[in-house]
């Protein structure tokens, strides 16, 4: 497989090659959504809580008498049935985290990789990490000659670079990431990846070459 590489203009320059060894092969589908489904619990706090009647403060005195005022009997104005009384069945703090053994997370990531490649969602840029200045325009012009400007992209680079952070602060649709840090989730919730070819190289040794897990 062949990828194109681009300039900051958007205008081709060169292609990347990758072997087609690593890009063939099924998506396993029922993985890919065990792994996000994972991913997305684990990220809940589960702080979430609600008072039972036991824990609303008040409500200690029964209302009324139990006999002779012609209203239906009542223990405590904190009972579930009242304004303000307390939830029945209500959520708790709990844990939500779900255990994804890590060939199956590594298994996924490839596969997420293989998956953008396959549908041409990688895009390869030189001379991203060579601008020394923030500027917002460059990347807007790179967007809108590669078609990105209304898709939801995520740049990833070597290194943490601040230029580029503040480069692309303004602009809604990207989100930036160490190249080797993406989830599996990461790279199927965007529309494109954007990266450099010395990135991407990365990315082919320790992502898509099928590695042994100790």
């Amino acid at each position: 497989m062949e990828l194109p590489i681009y300039n900051l203009d958007g205008e081709r320059v060169g292609t990347y090659t990758v072997s087609d060894e690593l890009v063939e092969g099924e998506i396993n589908i029922p993985l890919l959504h065990q792994v996000v489904v994972a991913h997305l619990a684990n990220k809940r706090q589960g702080t979430h809580s609600t008072k039972t009647r036991g824990e609303v403060r008040g409500g200690g005195r029964k209302p009324w008498s139990q006999k002779g005022t012609g209203r239906a009997r009542q223990g405590s104005i904190r009972a579930p049935q009242w304004v303000g009384g307390g939830i029945v069945h209500g959520p708790k703090p709990r844990d939500y985290d779900q255990k994804v053994n890590k060939r199956v997370r590594k298994t996924a990531i490839r596969m997420a990789w293989i998956a953008k490649l396959q549908e041409g969602q990688v895009y390869l840029v030189e001379g991203l990490d060579e601008i020394d200045e923030p500027k917002t325009r460059v990347f807007k012009n790179l967007l809108d000659k590669l078609g990105l400007r209304d898709r939801k992209v995520l740049l990833l680079l070597p290194e943490k670079k601040e230029v580029l952070l503040k480069s692309t602060d303004n602009l809604s649709n990207i989100d930036r990431l160490p190249v080797l840090q993406p989830s599996t989730y990461d790279l199927l919730v965007h529309n494109a990846i954007l990266t450099t070819p010395q990135a991407f190289e990365a990315v082919v040794k320790r992502r898509l070459e099928k590695a042994n897990v100790r």
